[in-house]
């Protein structure tokens, strides 16, 4: 059956275009036309002239934090509120521009700040979706926008958007505008450029990312939080897989380089681990020197502080001070669980109960917090912050054994909800830990410079940031009486002086109990400095002191090796280290006895430099031949060295052998009821000195000395420290004589106003001599006289290691005082 067919009007609208619409369409292109001249002449006249200048950028001066450097030139840590790192067009790798080009703006280099095409095709694929799913932002806009426009998406703000980006595109190149894009844009973390991010997020400097780790920080300016790959690592992975191919749709890489970069395992840091070495106490010493200085400015102008901390040592200081640390609270027993939770029975409320707990225990490094799932007697089950599921069993549950039983008491006991720490072992095993309550401090110091190399202020900065090496003021204990001896040089002494290790009591105050200093051991009778010293004799130090007299010596030991003349007592338990120093002024002070006599001032900074690197500030220390002052007579440094090493090598700090070298010397101190564990030590090159003990002072244990507590630390830090450093064998100077093996002063000999013993008697001699054990009443009071409520004497750290080859026993001792005596001496 045939159409009907149209009417002639019907058939024409058909064919052709109906004119109302027409008339629609060309009025409403004449309107576009008139809205766009009134736009246009809107902006010229309105918009243009109010256009901020463009020295934000022609300039370029971003916020660039504080950055703090090791001597090496290794990033120690930052401070400021938008991390860093300005770097040139030029030094940024090929990859990662073409990733950012790839994905932001590909035709960068073909526009004129405004891509019409991109436009186009933006509203076209807006269109056909239905929604606003592609924008066309250029480099160059979004450079408008971060440097000198908001967020908010409004019509004004795109247009100031717009007239700013062309009048950027007609002051810079197109590579300059780039270079400020890829230093300005804010990628998460609080880092800002490209190069932040990529220290931020890889632990490494631009120019060293792989394609596929530049195609990952290539998609966090779209938005830093949702593509994070700390944050989301699995929608920041696919963004950087889409980022890959359309890098290669557009020519960028090849196939093969495509392959490869999509199949690589990309290692993201952990937050808060964006540094490899750990230098946080040296940091806050930095920025409060820098802050005292520039103030605000400190954290937005990009000032560069290289210190003298070297990175090696440093990061071996830190993990010694840990290592100790642990070691010490391992042999105090298990003290319980952090908090104990109840586990919810449903999977999905197990976890969000799990979370909730672990959001108020962090992770400290490589302590580990864990939720106990299970436990019993044989194995511990238990989750951590990032859900893996691990198993302590075996040895490693020995630590714990008391909180698996049955008896444990319900605050130590350990059971499902209990909130544990553990750490992996050198065989990556499971072992439960826990945060220690007692801290250690560490300071390393070059003897001819006073150059800091490594500094650990406490066992964890984010812990406890009190910095025990600079803040902590304590008592030094048998640290200090090296000085004493040093004094008593001076006035006649020599290491093979006789002095009575015998009871003495001394009156004190009006009302009060007579002084009598005592020894962990049985006095031995007359025995040599050389001896006392190894041993840590505390009745043959203080009767030195009595007999060089207290005022002198302490003249001569704040004047010589610097410590503060009113934290040093004058009384006789000086000789135990009854005043208070800290770590690093005892540093200083050994640093004399290593240099040749040489008074030193440590440092910390070397030199400040802006952010272009000029030179701002520069450190001029005092350095040995070169303007350091002489405090002492290079023999009597020479002769504290002898004493020293003997104690490294035959005394309480025979540990030291360890690290098998001979040019090691040094001091363990343990003070009154071990409430401080010290050793304080050298060799040519470092002086080192290593604190233990509580915040709140109290006992560290009544089997803890100086040589257990400190001495591990020191010894761990210095067998690293001094890896590949020669061996120092130091020449006797000009005044030393030696005697039968014995150095002495060339004007201080036997027969020739030597002080050969001190307290002796004849009953002593003749006693030790037979090996009878002294009787007498005790000698004397000596001359000076202790003050009432003095703290009691400190206890010696154990002497059990062997008398030293060359020095005479006891019966010799003897013979050497009836010789004297019968001389005239």
């Amino acid at each position: 059956m045939p159409l009907p067919t149209l009417p002639d009007p019907l058939r024409r609208q058909r064919g052709f275009l109906n004119p109302n619409i027409a008339k629609f369409i060309g009025l409403s292109i004449l309107g576009l036309g008139i809205a766009g001249a009134l736009l246009v002449v809107y902006a010229l006249i309105f918009i243009n002239p109010r256009l901020p200048s463009l020295d934000l950028i022609t300039d370029y001066r971003p916020k660039v934090p504080l950055r703090i450097w090791s001597e090496d030139k290794v990033l120690l840590g930052e401070f400021g509120e938008e991390k860093r790192s300005l770097v040139k067009l030029d030094d940024i790798p090929a990859d990662m521009k073409n990733a950012v080009l790839a994905i932001e703006d590909y035709r960068f280099y073909e526009h004129g700040g405004i891509d019409w095409i991109g436009i186009a095709r933006a509203l076209v694929t807006d269109v056909l979706r239905g929604s606003a799913s592609q924008g066309a932002s250029t480099i160059t806009m979004q450079v408008a926008r971060n440097v000198f426009l908001t967020k908010e998406k409004t019509f004004s703000r795109k247009l100031y958007e717009v007239l700013l980006a062309n009048k950027i595109e007609h002051a810079l190149t197109k590579d300059q505008i780039l270079e400020v894009y890829m230093n300005q844009i804010y990628l998460g973390q609080r880092a800002f450029g490209f190069a932040a991010a990529a220290r931020t997020y890889f632990g490494k400097d631009l120019k060293d990312v792989s394609l596929a780790e530049a195609a990952m920080l290539a998609g966090l300016p779209k938005a830093p939080s949702a593509y994070n790959p700390i944050v989301n690592p699995k929608r920041a992975h696919i963004r950087q897989q889409y980022i890959l191919q359309r890098m290669l749709d557009v020519g960028f890489i090849t196939q093969a380089q495509y392959d490869k970069a999509s199949k690589e395992e990309l290692k993201v840091r952990a937050p808060g681990s964006q540094y490899t070495v750990h230098a946080e106490y040296v940091n806050e010493m930095v920025r409060q020197m820098v802050y005292a200085q520039y103030k605000e400015d400190t954290y937005t102008q990009g000032f560069n502080v290289y210190t003298t901390v070297n990175a090696a040592d440093q990061q071996a200081a830190y993990l010694a001070v840990r290592k100790g640390v642990m070691d010490y609270d391992r042999r105090h027993g298990y003290r319980g669980p952090e908090e104990t939770i109840e586990l919810p029975s449903n999977a999905e409320d197990r976890a969000s109960a799990i979370d909730d707990v672990m959001d108020d225990h962090p992770d400290n490094d490589d302590i580990l917090a864990a939720v106990v799932v299970a436990a019993s007697p044989k194995q511990i089950d238990a989750v951590l912050r990032n859900g893996d599921k691990i198993s302590v069993k075996g040895e490693a549950l020995r630590f714990v054994a008391s909180a698996l039983s049955e008896k444990a008491k319900k605050d130590v006991r350990i059971g499902p909800g209990a909130l544990i720490r553990v750490m992996q072992d050198a065989k990556q095993n499971w072992q439960v830990v826990q945060l220690p309550q007692v801290e250690a401090a560490l300071v390393s110091v070059v003897p001819q410079d006073g150059a800091i190399r490594a500094l650990v202020g406490g066992f964890d900065f984010t812990q406890n940031n009190f910095n025990h090496v600079t803040q902590a003021w304590r008592q030094p204990g048998s640290t200090f009486k090296p000085f004493i001896y040093s004094a008593a040089l001076e006035k006649g002494f020599a290491p093979a002086s006789i002095v009575n290790d015998a009871p003495v009591s001394y009156p004190a105050g009006p009302g009060q109990p007579n002084w009598e200093p005592k020894d962990d051991e049985t006095p031995a009778g007359p025995i040599t400095v050389r001896t006392a010293l190894q041993k840590s004799v505390n009745l043959v130090a203080i009767r030195t002191l009595d007999y060089i007299g207290v005022p002198y010596a302490k003249d001569f030991i704040t004047g010589t090796y610097g410590f503060d003349a009113d934290k040093v007592p004058p009384y006789l338990p000086m000789a135990l280290g009854a005043g208070q120093t800290n770590p690093l002024q005892l540093s200083a002070a050994y640093s004399v006895f290593a240099n040749g006599g040489y008074k030193i001032q440590p440092y910390l900074i070397s030199q400040i430099t802006d952010a272009r690197g000029k030179v701002l500030s520069k450190a001029e220390p005092l350095i040995v031949g070169n303007g350091a002052p002489r405090v002492v007579a290079e023999r009597n440094s020479y002769m504290m060295t002898n004493l020293l090493k003997s104690v490294a090598q035959r005394g309480t700090g025979a540990r030291s052998n360890s690290i098998g070298r001979t040019d090691l010397a040094g001091k363990t101190g343990t003070t009154n009821d071990a409430v401080d564990g010290w050793f304080a030590g050298y060799q040519r090159t470092l002086a080192t000195v290593v604190w233990m003990g509580y915040d709140q002072p109290k006992s560290l244990g009544g089997m803890e000395f100086g040589a257990q507590l400190a001495l591990p630390i020191w010894v761990d830090y210095m067998a690293k420290a001094l890896k590949g450093v020669p061996q120092f064998d130091q020449p006797a100077p000009d005044g030393i004589r030696f005697i039968d093996g014995e150095p002495y002063y060339d004007n201080f000999t036997p027969n020739n106003g030597l002080v050969t013993n001190v307290g002796v008697t004849v009953v002593d001699a003749i006693s030790n001599f037979f090996g009878w054990t002294p009787s007498q009443t005790p000698a004397a009071p000596g001359t000076a006289q202790p003050a009432p409520n003095v703290p009691g004497s400190a206890p010696g750290t154990p002497g059990a290691a062997p008398s030293p080859s060359g020095t005479r026993p006891q019966s010799d001792n003897a013979r050497r005082f009836l010789d004297s005596t019968n001389q005239g001496h």
